[in-house]
This record gives structure tokens, C-alpha cells and sequence, in this order.
């Protein structure tokens, strides 16, 4: 098969017949009920997976985009994916080991400021088998976070479902009088030589104290003692604060396999022509040979 998008390839993975079993690919399993969540722009929807709120890469196969719904969104495909196409956002990483990044005067009296503001405050971090968690605990970690940010129920399961396979970092903060500042919870990732921030939930009380950068400087610290050489900050653009640590960009890969009259392609401000090139639409492969995993190789 071509390794380049085209209709005909779009036409026929959607004839395929949908399978009824669970389907398993990568840290990912779904069934045909359990595969999309469903996203709004305005009053039009569309399709995400149930992956797509909290976790960092997101596998595709033809048997997932046959089981699909359209207009379907996939968002976060692996670099090394031979699925997607490069969008109009990008992950930010801190390369934890790159030259100058700890002694660069900027960043070092921000993060001198941080530690002060936090030196009578109690940290603490746990890595836990993604295996042991539960929606419970998620929504004990991050209920107010998921609320804010409209994640669905079932991607909170979707999060479960990718951390079976995988460990997950749990940082926490505490005043001096014990009141919980910021939970933080990220995926490590050794295939991509990553620590990936799935969320931060904090407590607004502490606003003035910048809990999010934060929780940003102590997971690039726990990712540099532990011999992660990435921490994946996930997407920058909208986040300005992030800019403190970025010290490399990864393309974002996405595809979208939606019919040209449905409304979410006539609307053109849809995430449809936001995020992805005309020629983009409805191409399910990569034109060019698959990306290098940001790993150092």
C-alpha cells in the first residue's frame, strides 16, 4: 500500500467491516462503542478518541479508522507513526540535559524564585504501576481539573486504558499546614525517552505562587535525576508560560477523515481548517519516511 494519503485509501478503509472484539494496539485497547468521544465546536460534532484528553501519543491502525464514526480527529499520533500528517501545533520539550539549560541566569532565578515561594511547603513524588490506578483515583487527583477542562468520563477510562502497560508520576504539594497545593500526574514514556504531564490539578488559593510552573520545574528535575532526558510540556501554543522551559519543539501528527460536506469542514473556523493544511484533509498517511523519535538518536 502507498505510503501517501489519498480518497481511494480513505474510501477503502471505511468499507472495511467494523470488528465487534477489543482491539489492541500499542498501550491503547477499544471496541467500536468504546472508541469515540464526542467534541463540539460550537453546536457541531465530531469525533475524538478516548485517548485524546490526557494521554501524550495516540496509535492508529486501519481497523481503528474503520471502526470510526466520521468526522473523526485523531490527535498526538506517534512521530515514528507512518500514520498523519504535521498540524498547526507542536509538543514543547526540555531537554533536561542540554547544555545550559540548569545554568541559564534566566531560568535560574525563576527557578530560585519558585523554591523560595515553596521552602516551607512539603514535596513529594511517587511512581506508581499505571496498572494500580483507578478512575477513583483519578478523580480523586484531578476531579476540579477535569471539570474545568471538560474531559469526559471516558477519556479518564481512556487514560486507565494506556497506563495498564506503563509507570505514572504522582508529585504532590502541601502547605505548611497541610493543605494540598498541586497534585501533578505524568506518563513515563522510556520508548520515547520521556516524562509526559498528562495534568496539574492545583488549588486556586495559591495562584500567587505560580503552582504550575511549579509542578513544571520539579518534573524536569525528577526527569533529569531519573535518567528521562525529555519532559513533554504536550501542546505550547496556547500556553505562554511554558516558554520558560522549551528548549526543542516535536511536530504534532493528526489526521482527520471527515466527508467534504459535512459541517464541520463548511465552518471555516472548525478545528478542521484551524489545525490542519487543505491538503491535509482526509490523508491517512505520512508523505515522507516516518519521523525520529525524540530520544537522541
Amino acid at each position: 500500500m502507498s505510503m501517501t494519503g489519498s480518497l481511494l485509501q480513505f474510501s477503502e478503509i471505511k468499507n472495511t467491516k467494523p470488528s465487534a472484539n477489543v482491539h489492541h494496539l500499542g498501550c491503547q485497547s477499544w471496541t467500536t462503542n468504546n472508541l469515540c468521544v464526542e467534541s463540539y465546536h460550537d453546536e457541531i460534532m465530531y469525533y475524538t478518541t478516548r485517548w485524546d484528553g490526557l494521554c501524550p501519543y495516540i496509535d492508529v491502525s486501519d481497523a481503528m479508522l474503520a471502526d470510526a464514526p466520521r468526522p473523526f480527529v485523531v490527535y498526538a499520533i506517534p512521530p515514528d507513526s507512518q500514520f498523519g500528517v504535521p498540524i498547526n501545533d507542536k509538543y514543547g520539550l526540555v531537554d533536561t540535559a542540554a547544555d545550559g539549560f540548569w545554568t541559564e541566569p534566566r531560568r535560574m532565578r525563576k527557578f530560585r524564585e519558585l523554591d523560595n515561594q515553596y521552602k516551607t511547603f512539603t514535596y513529594k513524588e511517587t511512581v506508581v504501576p499505571g496498572s494500580q490506578l483507578t478512575v477513583d483515583d483519578m478523580f480523586e487527583m484531578g476531579g476540579d481539573h477535569f471539570a474545568n477542562y471538560e474531559i469526559d468520563d471516558r477519556e479518564i477510562e481512556g487514560f486507565i486504558d494506556y497506563v495498564k502497560s506503563l509507570d505514572v508520576l504522582i508529585l504532590t504539594v502541601h502547605d505548611a499546614l497541610g493543605e494540598l497545593v498541586l497534585t501533578d500526574v505524568s506518563i513515563l514514556l522510556p520508548k520515547y525517552n520521556q516524562v509526559y504531564g498528562s495534568f496539574c490539578q492545583w488549588n486556586r488559593a495559591f495562584k500567587n505562587r505560580s503552582p504550575g510552573i511549579y509542578a513544571c520545574l520539579q518534573a524536569s528535575r525528577w526527569a533529569a535525576k531519573n535518567g528521562y532526558r525529555y519532559y513533554n510540556l504536550g501542546p505550547v501554543d496556547d500556553y505562554g508560560y511554558k516558554a520558560l522551559f522549551v528548549t526543542d519543539f516535536e511536530p504534532i501528527y493528526a489526521l482527520v477523515l471527515t466527508a467534504n460536506d459535512d459541517p464541520l469542514m463548511l465552518d471555516p473556523t472548525s478545528p478542521i481548517h484551524i489545525d490542519f493544511k487543505p491538503d491535509q484533509i482526509n490523508q491517512i498517511y505520512r508523505d515522507n519516511m516516518p519521523a525520529k523519535i525524540a530520544n537522541g538518536q
